[in-house]
C-alpha cells in the first residue's frame, strides 16, 4: 500500500512537472532591439543603409510554433551618392553658363515605419539555444530626397512597398523568462529588396 502511494505520488510529481515545464513552453512573448537595414530599389548598384528600433510580439503555440508580429521605426536617414547631368534636368546647377557639367548629388533615405506579421518556428540546439525560422509578410513607407550642391531639390518621394519577408535567427536563453536573439530578415518588397538584421532582447510571459 505505502510501495503504491510512493509511486503514486512520483507519477503526479512527474505529471505537473511536465505540465509546468509545458506551460512554460508557451505563452506571449515580447521583444525589442536595434534593427539594421539596406533598402536597395530596383536596377541599383548599391543600397541605402538606414537604422531603426524594433518592437515584436507574439505567442508561442508550443515548443516549436509561435506568430509574432512586427513594428520597426526609423531612428536616422540613410544617405547615398547620385550623379546628376545638367543637362538631363536643364539645370546649371554651379552657375558656370553651360549645362554640360555632372555633379555630385546627395540623396537621403527615410524609413518611417516598417510593419509586419509571422509564422515562426523554433529548433532546439542546446539546452539554452535554439535556432529559428520565420516567414510572413511586411509593410514599408519609406521618405526619399536628392539635393544638388547648389541647393535644388531633384526629387522628394514618399513611397511605401509591400511583400513577402523570410528570415532566421538564434535566441539564448538567460533565465527562464529573458533572453537575447539575433536574426536576418530578407523582404521581397515590390520596388526594392531590403536586408534586416536584428539584435535585441525578449521576455517570455
Amino acid at each position: 500500500m505505502i510501495k503504491a502511494l510512493l509511486a503514486a505520488t512520483a507519477i503526479s510529481g512527474l505529471a505537473f512537472g511536465a505540465q509546468t515545464a509545458a506551460a512554460q513552453d508557451t505563452g506571449f512573448y515580447a521583444e525589442g532591439g536595434y534593427q539594421y537595414l539596406d533598402i536597395k530599389p530596383d536596377g541599383a548598384e548599391q543600397g541605402v543603409d538606414t537604422n531603426g528600433i524594433t518592437a515584436r510580439t507574439g505567442y508561442q503555440f508550443n515548443d516549436w510554433f509561435s506568430v509574432e508580429g512586427e513594428l520597426s521605426s526609423g531612428v536616422d536617414d540613410g544617405e547615398f551618392d547620385y550623379n546628376v547631368d545638367e543637362d538631363e534636368f536643364n539645370l546649371d546647377d554651379n552657375n558656370d553658363g553651360d549645362f554640360e557639367d555632372t555633379i555630385a548629388a546627395a540623396g537621403d533615405v527615410q524609413m518611417n515605419y516598417l510593419i509586419g506579421i509571422y509564422g515562426r518556428a523554433d529548433v532546439p540546439v542546446t539546452e539554452r539555444l535554439s535556432a529559428y525560422a520565420r516567414a510572413g509578410y511586411a509593410y514599408i513607407d519609406i521618405d526619399a530626397e536628392v539635393e544638388t550642391p547648389g541647393g535644388t531639390t531633384l526629387a522628394s518621394i514618399e513611397d511605401s512597398s509591400e511583400g513577402p519577408a523570410i528570415g532566421a535567427g538564434l535566441q539564448y536563453d538567460l533565465t527562464d523568462s529573458w533572453y537575447l536573439k539575433g536574426d536576418y530578415t530578407y523582404y521581397s518588397f515590390e520596388e526594392t529588396d531590403t536586408d534586416g538584421v536584428m539584435l535585441g532582447v525578449g521576455y517570455q510571459f
